[in-house]
């Protein structure tokens, strides 16, 4: 009898641990050829050879099932050397605004609390809209944020907030960005900005009356049961984290956000960068939002929330980026040649890039640590992911 239980036990535990992540398949079973993707394996080794990059992880997604999953080269070259595996835990910088602070926003629209169109001032009182010498205005709206339409600074000085607002200020950062200058009237162009996002958190929280990050986690990530994404992770997290920049005092970031304005000024939640997480729980995301925003019984949107997701609003037709992703403007490379004109993706200056192709039913992701250990994305990095994202394209064969 005890020897019963025990197996029913056993077989409990192994089911919370499988259903956390995808179901791993031989390519071929969901149409693609391991010899083809086997080419990008080629380009990762070659890319560790040339000291672009320390290590990385790569993983393709195909019909709601992990296709590829594969670690290579080191997490970690300082304090001491530390190969890399498919668990890593990676700093996601700006692929926190996509998975993260986007969906949240997604989230409370479908709730009836928010709206695309809503003014930014409606939220924040004291926000400055655009202004032309002749007096004449033009609000600026959450569309505006979530597309990089609405004319605020690419970024900030981070010394000069911190001397100005002390630091950690989530506050003093708002009260900046509320009437830093505006470089452009909403919607007329595009201009790729973490101001954007961090406002965009200050709405998220004002509505829900919770954290970036709680919100996030129970609507997001314990639904879908990522349990290895975060922000701020713990120290158990932080053990499996890939190391970043090499600090002046040889301190060497390691499950604290890379991103200055993050780790500074927002204490390490923010909008605009501060997840961590792993190449399975990532995995786990992409086929939720392929599947019409549902995954294994858990709803994280509705079918129409993630077609509005991938869409560019017919407000800003022409720049490229839907609410929260990209589609084809300049930071699109990741995207490739080869998937369908209507994959969206987006990357993070740590090296992370998540790419999604609705019509070909495939998501590449491909987390690496490229700024280990100078701080520095090498240039190298956006070929790289086309590379990547064409040799699995290249790989569909059914």
């Amino acid at each position: 009898m005890k020897r019963h239980f025990l197996l029913i036990a056993m077989l409990c535990i192994v089911s919370m641990i499988w259903g956390q992540q995808l179901q791993r398949v031989a390519p071929v079973t969901v149409g693609m050829d391991a010899g083809r993707l086997a080419s990008a394996d080629k380009i990762i080794n070659n890319a560790i050879q040339q000291h672009e990059i320390p290590g990385a992880v790569l993983a393709v997604v195909r019909h709601g099932k992990m296709a590829y999953l594969k670690a290579f080269g080191n997490r970690a070259l300082e304090p001491k050397v530390e190969a890399m595996t498919t668990g890593t835990v990676f700093d996601m910088a700006s692929c926190s605004k996509a998975m993260s602070t986007a969906v949240c926003a997604l989230i409370l629209i479908e709730s009836g609390q928010l709206r695309l169109m809503d003014r930014v001032d409606t939220y924040i009182p004291n926000f400055d809209n655009w202004k032309d010498n002749q007096g004449e205005t033009e609000a600026i709206r959450i569309v505006d944020l979530m597309t990089h339409s609405s004319g605020l600074p690419p970024y900030a000085d981070v010394e000069m907030l911190k001397a100005k607002y002390g630091a950690p200020s989530p506050d003093g950062l708002i009260d900046y960005i509320s009437h830093c200058r505006r470089d452009f009237k909403p919607t007329t162009d595009f201009q790729y900005s973490c101001l954007n996002y961090i406002t965009l958190q200050r709405i998220i929280e004002t509505i829900s009356g919770k954290s970036l990050r709680d919100f996030a986690k129970q609507h997001i990530f314990d639904v879908l049961g990522m349990k290895h994404t975060d922000y701020n992770p713990s120290p158990e997290l932080t053990k499996q984290c890939a190391p970043t920049e090499k600090l002046p005092d040889g301190t060497v970031l390691r499950g604290v956000v890379h991103d200055p304005l993050a780790r500074v000024m927002n204490g390490g939640i923010s909008g605009n960068a501060g997840l961590f997480s792993t190449a399975d729980d990532i995995a786990l995301f992409c086929a939720a939002v392929q599947n019409g925003g549902i995954w294994n019984g858990h709803r994280i949107l509705s079918k129409l929330g993630v077609q509005c997701m991938r869409t560019v609003p017919r407000r800003v037709a022409n720049l490229g980026r839907t609410p929260g992703w990209d589609i084809f403007t300049a930071y699109a490379t990741n995207n490739g040649d080869l998937l369908s004109d209507a994959t969206y993706g987006h990357t993070g200056f740590t090296g992370t890039s998540i790419v999604v192709d609705p019509i070909n039913d495939v998501s590449v992701i491909f987390l690496t640590n490229a700024v280990h250990p100078s701080g520095k994305s090498p240039s190298a990095i956006i070929s790289l992911r086309s590379y990547i994202a064409n040799a699995v394209a290249a790989s569909i064969i059914q």
